[in-house]
């Protein structure tokens, strides 16, 4: 697919000689969901502004769908759709107007049929007219993707969209997401639920520091950096591994009682076999065993301690 959104060399250094960003290429294609994960001041929301134009860069190109941001700014701004953290809104307008205004201010032509289907899929129409400061945190943070989507943006940034959103909002939320993906819409998101960019990314990539550490396809990325553990069930605690089983990877959980066993799945020979002969040689039975794989969150964290 070709990219929407192409970045290239991005730096961003501030006058005190702060590198927010170092080096940053990215390309995202048209149409995927992108989950950029990262520590807190890793970088994901200076590149964010950069590319919607918030925030200058100190070098580096950007398009969005071929339109340089700086060259033809107009043109490229008007295709992006941003939802920040912060929630920011004229706390005494109505949604309905807020949403209006928007679409205006990005130059568009009043459609109403489209902001009141826009305000049923975000579950808003209902509050149409009730001033923005009557709203719950969850339904400002409704507003806010109203807002952004107003203008029928090609390309969605999503920064932190679900943070104080109680569950029921936050699974509504995935589902336009969704919906915006098979309509066309293409989106960005920062998040720290990683269980969500796990399930919703077609692509993670992972920044840290200012540089992105990688970009991959988040079933390949399962695939390539996962583990699996083996969990045995032990119907006496042991108080330490045994000398015995030094030539496995193993630990001791839930007080003694639960034996782990991490393990690459991609390996031929997982080890699995010659460790249940060797537990039943000295002695030590398992009541119940269960393997799991790695989460998302495993790898993050193990990327980013390494950087």
């Amino acid at each position: 697919m070709p990219s929407i959104l192409s970045v290239s060399g991005i730096e961003k250094r501030y006058a005190s000689g702060l590198a927010a960003l170092s080096g940053v290429d990215l390309e995202v294609a048209r149409g995927e969901i992108f989950a950029l994960l990262g520590p807190n001041g890793a970088g994901k929301t200076t590149l964010i502004s950069i590319i919607c134009g918030t925030v200058n860069m100190t070098a580096g190109t950007v398009t969005v769908g071929g339109r340089d941001i700086q060259h033809d700014y107009r043109a490229a701004r008007a295709a992006i759709g941003l939802v920040p953290q912060e929630i920011a809104v004229d706390i005494f307008s109505n949604v309905q107007d807020t949403v209006r205004f928007s679409r205006g201010l990005a130059g568009k032509p009043p459609n109403p049929a489209y902001v009141e289907q826009l305000l049923r899929d975000l579950s808003l129409w209902e509050k149409r007219t009730s001033r923005i400061i009557e709203l719950s945190g969850g339904m400002k943070r409704r507003v806010m993707i109203a807002k952004a989507l107003s203008h029928e943006p090609e390309l969605l940034f999503l920064d932190e969209p679900t943070a104080g959103v109680d569950v029921n909002l936050r699974r509504d939320m995935w589902a336009l997401v969704r919906k915006l993906r098979e309509k066309g819409v293409t989106i960005v998101l920062t998040t720290h639920y990683i269980e969500e960019a796990e399930e919703m990314a077609d692509r993670v990539g992972v920044i840290d520091k200012g540089r992105i550490l990688l970009v991959e396809d988040t079933a390949a990325l399962m695939r390539k950096f996962g583990k699996r553990r083996l969990k045995l069930a032990l119907p006496q605690p042991l108080p330490a591994i045994p000398p015995e089983l030094a030539g496995w990877s193993l630990a001791l959980e839930e007080e003694g009682r639960q034996l782990v066993y991490s393990f690459d799945a991609k390996s031929e020979d997982t080890g699995i076999p010659s460790l249940l002969q060797r537990l039943g040689e000295i002695g030590i039975a398992f009541q119940d065993l269960e393997s799991e794989r790695s989460s998302l969150e495993d790898i993050f964290v193990s990327l980013v301690g390494r950087s």
